[in-house]
């Protein structure tokens, strides 16, 4: 969830290349409902990538909150070109399960979700 549509783009070609498929949402309401929608299809998320902080909408620290609602063992990471942020540095007290500091590239993603998803391959 990212609103630049570049860099949802990107990430989803960065994520089709590892070998995942994406779905891609401009803010947090539009995450939830495609997290909620893939959750009752039987085909639940691996994990979710959440932008910070949006211009229009919800950010990543709403949004987890309502994910873990959906699903308690949700794997959620955050995502921002601010590291310092107090969301980013002690991300696990907010619910997310991981960091990706903006600009990322391919290894960055991969090794992300290498920490988040141990048991995938």
């Amino acid at each position: 969830m990212d609103d630049e549509e570049m860099i949802r783009n990107i990430s989803k070609q960065i994520l089709v290349r590892l070998g995942y498929k994406p779905e891609t949402a401009q803010d947090g309401a539009e995450a939830i409902a495609l997290y909620q929608k893939a959750t009752d299809s039987g085909e639940p998320f691996d994990v979710v990538i959440l932008d910070l902080s949006v211009k229009r909408g919800i950010g990543a620290k709403e949004t987890v909150k309502a994910l873990l609602k959906i699903n308690p063992h949700v794997k959620a990471v955050v995502s921002s070109g601010y590291s310092k942020d107090p969301e980013m540095t002690d991300f696990k007290s907010y619910g997310f399960s991981g960091v990706l500091i903006k600009p990322y590239q391919m290894k960055d993603v991969a090794d992300m979700l290498n920490t988040v998803l141990p048991d995938k391959s």
